[in-house]
């Protein structure tokens, strides 16, 4: 193509560069999270996070507007925010024209806590809190109320996922709704006990090596999680978040709180949970994933 060709190609709109954007949501938002140039053009290097994030809206919406119809109230918290890019965007499509509902950022990082402050208060969204503070503490802070509606977490490191879990439980969240990241506690154990576990049974051959230890480590972490939740009496669903081209940490756990125990449920998940732990010789995690 030549150049001339070139500078005639006419510039595209933010919505053909943006398909997601909806009618309504603040452009001003997007460049203070620097999703946009001032200019208002794409940010290719947020594109990705922002793919992820607007999918997770996908699923977490239908959630804060059945919780809405059914009580005329919605909280949401937030954990390990961060910049609160999921936090902001879901008041600007969800909370924002509303007159109820409120959305609480955990982040024990104060800095980023401040900067989210501040923005909410330039763009008016005034049902939006940020507390810098770690998860657990979140649990008595005071600024907290005693039950969140929905619980999130997205790319929580490590342990942060299951003291999100702990969070969600204690406030006896009606959803959670947790994309793990980086776990490395149960690898750790497992490779301590490799060993002994080798000469126990034949399964350890799944994480005799290295890299299958790290792998095997994080995806049993997951299930341990599932089966913890069902045991509190959650219904559990794990999807996807997105395509494997945009991360590697793509899984989505989705836990809705059940109104009765259906045939034994809870109990068949405890005990499949310790049968698990004691299987894979993970015997000292019982207080982790504990029920």
């Amino acid at each position: 193509m030549s150049k001339t060709a070139e500078k005639k190609r006419p510039i595209p709109t933010l919505q053909e560069q943006l398909p997601e954007l909806r009618p309504g949501q603040s452009v001003e938002l997007l460049k203070e999270l620097h999703i946009l140039t001032r200019e208002g053009k794409l940010n290719q290097d947020t594109r990705r996070k922002l793919k992820q994030v607007y999918h997770l809206v996908q699923f977490i919406e239908p959630l804060l507007a059945e919780v809405l119809k059914a009580r005329g109230d919605v909280t949401l918290a937030d954990h390990g925010a961060g910049k609160s890019y999921l936090g902001f965007i879901l008041y600007d499509l969800f909370f924002k024209d509303k007159a109820v509902g409120h959305v609480y950022g955990v982040e024990s990082r104060a800095e980023l806590v401040a900067k989210s402050q501040a923005l909410a208060a330039r763009l008016g969204f005034a049902r939006m809190a940020f507390l810098a503070t770690t998860v657990q503490q979140a649990l008595t802070h005071p600024e907290l109320p005693a039950s969140i509606d929905v619980v999130t977490a997205l790319h929580a490191c490590d342990t942060a996922t299951d003291d999100a879990i702990a969070f969600g439980l204690a406030k006896q969240a009606q959803f959670m709704v947790l994309v793990p990241c980086c776990q490395a506690e149960v690898a750790g154990v497992m490779r301590q006990h490799k060993a002994l576990s080798l000469s126990r049974t034949p399964l350890a051959e799944l994480w005799r090596h290295p890299l299958h230890t790290r792998e095997f480590g994080s995806q049993i972490t997951n299930v341990l999680r599932c089966l913890q939740l069902e045991a509190h009496g959650y219904s559990v669903t794990v999807t996807e978040l997105v395509g494997w081209e945009h991360s590697m940490k793509n899984e989505l756990i989705l836990a809705r709180r059940m109104a009765d125990d259906r045939s034994g449920a809870r109990a068949r998940s405890r005990e499949r949970l310790l049968q698990v732990l004691e299987t894979l010789n993970l015997q000292e995690l019982t207080q982790r994933f504990a029920v």
